[in-house]
């Protein structure tokens, strides 16, 4: 293989993997968007719940971070950021919950 082929295949592989990263970011946020989160979430603000952002910070180095995430979106949760409860998302699938974990843990401050 010629120089040239080698740095062609380095710039596809690096634009697929931008292309990811951007597609997980915009995939999650119109997830949330879609399933009505953002009624009480906001990406880097808090609302009712607490921003994502937040929650990314919150569960940062936590290896059991996203199943907890999505046993508190299947299940719901009371007083893990204040007094008032998250109902149970039963509108979100497991899968769509995965999904909404994953994108919440790949938050942080002045990375959206």
């Amino acid at each position: 293989m010629t120089p040239v082929r080698f740095v062609c295949i380095g710039a596809l592989l690096a634009l697929a993997t931008l292309h990811t990263t951007a597609g997980a970011q915009t995939t999650g946020l119109d997830l949330a968007k879609s399933k009505n989160c953002l009624s009480c979430h906001q990406v880097d603000a808090k609302r009712v719940g607490p921003s994502y952002v937040r929650v990314a910070e919150r569960y940062e180095g936590d290896p059991e971070a996203e199943a907890r995430i999505i046993a508190s979106i299947r299940k719901g949760s009371f007083r893990k950021w204040g007094a008032i409860p998250m109902p149970a998302q039963n509108a979100v699938s497991d899968e769509e919950a995965r999904q909404l974990a994953q994108w919440i843990l790949t938050l942080k401050p002045g990375k959206r």
